[in-house]
């Protein structure tokens, strides 16, 4: 009888899953970002006109519309991350899993799990930076409330924030850079900004006061916390690093430094845009992420726009690094998102920055003599055809022919002790080699 029972109930669990595989399968995709684009496009329309209220009830329209949550899930599990759980260790791999996560997406009694902190290598550093790893549940939330909360952050976004931006790239800020600082009369000094942990420790206060989204499911994102080595830890402070919404919040809450900028540098005592004022200072700021430079005229007006921002970033909980904040002039040159940015008698030059080159090699080193020891030819040709198509994409708009040269001279010697690995008996002239 329990057998009957329990046979039963598994025809009916499966015939439940195949149900939600099939609901998965059948959605309109098209149509859910045409719905979604829509009700942001409102969203849009209706921050410029200043008209909080609507904007409040179209956000609520968004996160409560199936097609929102349908994308929500489906960018979680196509993402980079999809394969990488959170403190739960669930992850949403079959249609049916996908289907159910989407239709229990709900803001009522909704309480954030706490993160799985991580240790990754940073950049070109020795250091390793903390990254957050929020459950598949978590981040889906996340996905649908920065649905909600991109349109309004690109509308009051500055104009010169390339970072984390819909339709902007590394490459536009580094040709805006260009644009500034190529001609006779363009600004010598430059302030090269550094502000300390910028993602870890932006005021919870102040996002909770300034940022246009539902508290409640804020503070949910905020306040949950980590799980590191079997603790739990609290956070205070800051919006983690693998967070979805995560880059939105700390644009926001770095938006407006233009402004500030511009109403000291760039206005007359009427509080109007005076282009002999604009002109004179040559004060520019272009930020990505919370990466930035300010141009000026002279080195003291640089040492001003950094006790400006330096007051700004206060209110928000961050500071500037005393040590990394440094006010360059532009024969000396400066680096900004793996460029060089220096003048050589009088001409602009943009050419890959000697830590990103050794930073390369770095990977390169690791793949061929670490990773790759073991590896048949094919295999480490690939993985490394991989690396250096996507360095030399990334540099491929600036002055890069002797980098290029000297990265191929350093894979040749790297190749070459792989290779005599291999076969210890043969020379460097072999014709294996050639």
């Amino acid at each position: 009888m329990n057998d009957k029972y329990s046979t039963t109930a598994q025809a009916e669990k499966l015939s439940h899953k195949q149900l939600l595989a099939k609901q998965w399968k059948s959605i309109d995709w098209k149509r859910a970002e045409q719905e979604v684009n829509r009700l942001q496009i409102r969203i849009v329309k209706a921050t410029q006109a200043k008209h909080t209220n609507t904007v409040k009830r179209l956000q609520y329209l968004l996160t409560h519309s199936f097609y929102a949550k349908a994308l929500a899930v489906r960018r979680v599990t196509t993402n980079k991350g999809k394969k990488t759980a959170g403190i739960d260790g669930e992850l949403w791999t079959t249609p049916a899993q996908k289907m159910e996560a989407l239709l229990s997406l709900t803001d009522k009694g909704y309480k954030a799990s706490p993160l799985r902190r991580v240790y990754i290598d940073k950049k070109g550093k020795k250091k390793k930076r903390p990254l957050g790893i929020p459950t598949m549940y978590d981040r889906a939330m996340q996905a649908l409330y920065a649905l909600a909360l991109e349109p309004i952050a690109e509308t009051t976004a500055d104009t010169k924030s390339f970072g984390f931006r819909k339709g902007r790239s590394c490459q536009d800020a580094c040709e805006y850079i260009f644009t500034a600082l190529s001609r006779k009369a363009s600004p010598q000094w430059i302030l090269e900004g550094d502000i300390k942990g910028c993602f870890d420790n932006i005021s919870h206060d102040w996002l909770l006061e300034n940022i246009p989204m539902d508290k409640s499911i804020l503070k949910q994102f905020l306040k949950a916390g980590f799980v590191f080595k079997g603790e739990l830890f609290p956070t205070e402070d800051g919006t983690p690093q693998g967070g979805i919404i995560s880059p939105i919040l700390a644009n926001m809450a770095l938006d407006g430094l233009q402004q500030v900028l511009s109403d000291r540098f760039h206005t007359n005592r009427l509080g109007k845009i005076d282009l002999r004022f604009k002109n004179s200072h040559k004060v520019n700021l272009v930020r990505y992420a919370d990466d930035f430079i300010v141009t000026a005229a002279t080195q003291e007006i640089a040492l001003e726009a950094k006790e400006l921002i330096r007051e700004f970033l206060l209110g928000r909980g961050l500071e500037l690094s005393e040590e990394k904040t440094l006010v360059t002039h532009i024969n000396d040159g400066f680096d900004l998102l793996g460029w060089n940015f220096r003048k050589y008698k009088g001409k602009l030059i943009v050419k890959p920055s000697k830590n990103s080159i050794q930073t390369v090699i770095g990977k390169f080193s690791e793949t061929i003599l670490k990773r790759g020891k073991a590896w048949e030819q094919e295999v480490l040709i690939m993985k490394l055809n991989q690396q250096i198509r996507g360095w030399t994409n990334y540099h491929q708009s600036v002055c890069a022919s002797e980098a290029f040269s000297y990265l191929d001279y350093q894979l040749y010697e790297l190749l070459w002790r792989w290779a005599k690995r291999r076969h210890p008996k043969k020379g460097r002239d072999s014709d294996h080699v050639r």
